[in-house]
C-alpha cells in the first residue's frame, strides 16, 4: 500500500496544502520549525485518528481558526480509499471513509499500515514502561482488530473503575459495584495479557535477527514480557489490592502496568546499556516492526522517518536506509548531506519553508 496524496486546510502552520507523494522515497527537507513534521503528523492522524505527539485536536488547528480538515488518498492492493478528518476546537473530531461518516476509530485504524520513527523512539529503552507499552499496543492493534477492541474496552472499564474508587469515599454503599468492574476488567485484561505474551515471543525472534545484523553478530537481543500480573491471576490480584486501590484511588494491578525487559547478552539495557547499545536495540525494534507488519498483513507499511538520520552514526544510517528501499517512505531532515554520503536514491524531494512546499527533482544539482 502507499499514500497517494494529502490535502490540508488550516492544519498546524498550513493554511492550505495539496501534496502528491511518490510510491517510493519522499524526502521533505528545510530548516527547523518550517512544518516538515506537521506533514508526517497529518498522515499519521489520517491513518490512525491520533497524533504521534499525543496532541489534542484543538492544538492542531491553525492559530486563529475554529476547525481543520485533512484528506488523504491511499492505494491499498490496487483499490483507492479516501480518508477525511474534521478537527473542531470544541467538539469531537469527525471522520469519514469514502465520504461515509464512521462512528468508531477502529474502522479506519488498521486500514493504513504505518511505522513512525522519531528521535524520541531512540529513547524507548531508557524511558519508562509507558513508552514500551505504547510501542507494543500500537503495533499489535494495527495487525489484530480483536486486540484493538479489547484494548479500547479495557481502557473504558479502567476509567469507570477509577471513577468509582473516587466516588466510594462519599458513597461507601456502592462498594458492591467494585465486584462488577473487577470481573469485567479481569476478563478483558486476561485476553490482553495472553495476546501480548504470545506476540512478543514471535516478535522477539525478528528483533533479534535485526539486532544481530546491526551489531555484526556481537550481541544477542532479547525482548521479554514483564506482566504486572501473571496470566490467570488478575481477578485475584484486584481483590487482594482492593484496600490499597481504595486508599490510592487508582487500579494498581493489570496490563496497564506491564513492561518489556530488553536485554543484550543477558544485560538489562535499560539500566546498564550504553547509549549506542540502547539506540541499536531501538532501531532493531523499529526495523522488526516493518517486517512484522509485512508478514502479518501481507503488505509493506508506509514508513515515516522524522529527522532520525541525524541521530544515528553512519553504520546505523546505512542499515536503516538499506531496509527501506522496498517500502514507501516519507523522510524529514534539515539537509541532504546524509543521503548524498550514503549514495541514497530519492524518488521525490519537497523543500519546506514557512508552511509552503516546493516539489523538486531528486537530481536538481544533487548527486545521490
Amino acid at each position: 500500500m502507499y499514500v497517494k496524496s494529502l490535502d490540508l486546510d488550516n492544519f498546524r502552520n498550513y493554511r492550505s496544502l495539496s501534496i502528491e507523494f511518490d510510491r517510493g522515497i519522499n524526502i521533505l527537507y528545510g530548516s527547523n520549525a518550517q512544518g516538515k513534521t506537521n506533514i508526517l503528523e497529518a498522515v499519521c492522524l489520517a491513518g490512525t485518528t491520533k497524533s504521534h505527539r499525543g496532541s489534542k485536536d484543538r492544538d492542531m488547528i491553525r492559530m486563529g481558526e475554529e476547525e481543520s480538515h485533512i484528506r488523504m488518498f491511499i492505494d491499498r492492493r490496487g483499490i483507492d480509499y479516501r480518508i477525511d478528518l474534521h478537527l473542531r476546537k470544541n467538539k469531537a473530531k469527525g471522520a469519514a471513509l469514502g465520504g461515509v461518516p464512521v462512528k468508531r476509530a477502529a474502522e479506519i485504524f488498521g486500514l493504513v499500515s504505518l511505522v513512525f520513527f522519531s528521535p524520541e523512539d531512540l529513547n524507548i529503552i531508557k524511558n519508562g514502561p509507558a513508552a514500551r507499552r505504547k510501542f507494543l499496543d500500537q503495533l499489535l492493534s494495527g495487525i489484530d482488530r480483536l486486540y484493538l477492541n479489547d484494548l479500547t474496552t479495557y481502557s473504558k472499564i479502567l476509567s469507570q473503575r477509577s471513577a468509582l474508587l473516587h466516588e466510594l469515599q462519599y458513597h461507601p454503599d456502592r462498594m458492591g459495584e467494585l465486584d462488577v468492574w473487577d470481573l469485567q476488567l479481569s476478563v478483558v485484561g486476561e485476553r490482553i495479557i495472553a495476546a501480548r505474551e504470545e506476540f512478543l515471543k514471535k516478535f522477539n525472534e525478528t528483533a533479534a535477527q535485526k539486532h544481530a545484523s546491526l551489531s555484526g553478530n556481537k550481541e544477542r537481543l532479547e525482548l521479554l514480557y514483564e506482566p504486572n500480573t501473571k496470566k490467570g491471576q488478575l481477578e485475584e490480584r484486584l481483590l487482594k489490592n482492593r484496600d490499597s486501590d481504595l486508599r490510592m484511588k487508582l487500579t494498581g494491578a493489570g496490563p496497564h502496568r506491564d513492561d518489556i525487559l530488553i536485554r543484550a547478552d543477558g544485560m538489562d539495557l535499560r539500566t546498564f546499556g550504553s547509549q549506542g547499545q540502547q539506540r541499536t536495540a531501538a532501531l532493531s525494534m523499529k526495523m522488526a516492526e516493518i517486517v512484522t507488519i509485512e508478514k502479518e498483513k501481507g503488505e509493506m507499511p508506509v514508513l515515516l522517518l522524522d529527522d532520525v538520520l541525524s541521530e544515528l552514526d553512519s553504520d546505523r544510517q546505512r542499515a536503516l536506509l538499506s531496509s527501506i528501499r522496498d517500502t514507501q517512505t516519507l523522510i524529514t531532515c534539515t539537509g541532504l548531506d546524509d543521503f548524498v554520503q550514503n549514495s541514497f536514491q530519492a524518488d521525490k524531494l519537497f523543500y519546506v519553508e514557512q508552511g509552503t512546499i516546493k516539489d523538486q527533482s531528486p537530481h536538481d544539482g544533487l548527486q545521490f
